[in-house]
């Protein structure tokens, strides 16, 4: 069984007229402000009671692939789950759909590190951290 930890969590954005480059295309950084927003809104969820005012997390690499623009006034889902953990790096996946149509906007992977909220150094998390953040890599070391 895969847990409560593979349940992806999802936001609803619409895209405004500051989210947009010179081509009228959703600017990419808001793409990863996005995907930004959606891990953070996730660890709100899965957080046990305490951990967010002891843990933090930061990122050490986010790959995105740009799959269709958005444009201005598109409803966006975007969709987040965890994945495999090895060692001090946890793996999280993004979609980013338009909402209208079901089209792939954008998908992400990206590697997030636990730091002490306090210290900024990186920690070991506790058992029920590491279960509730992450899947087994059987499991995890996939796409949706």
């Amino acid at each position: 069984m895969i847990g409560v930890t593979a349940t992806p969590y999802e936001l609803v954005r619409s895209v405004e007229t500051a989210d947009l480059d010179e081509r009228a295309h959703v600017n990419n950084v808001i793409y990863l402000r996005w995907v930004q927003d959606a891990a953070a809104a996730h660890w709100d969820v899965l957080a046990p009671a305490g951990a967010r005012d002891e843990l933090a997390w930061v990122a050490l690499r986010h790959e995105i692939d740009y799959h269709s623009p958005a444009v201005l006034h598109d409803e966006v889902a975007v969709r987040t789950w965890v994945g495999v953990a090895h060692g001090l790096t946890f793996e999280r996946f993004t979609e980013i759909r338009r909402k209208a149509d079901g089209r792939l906007l954008a998908s992400a992977r990206t590697l997030w590190c636990p730091v002490d909220a306090r210290t900024g150094k990186p920690q070991r998390v506790s058992a029920e951290v590491r279960a509730r953040c992450s899947v087994p890599a059987s499991d995890g070391d996939r796409y949706g």
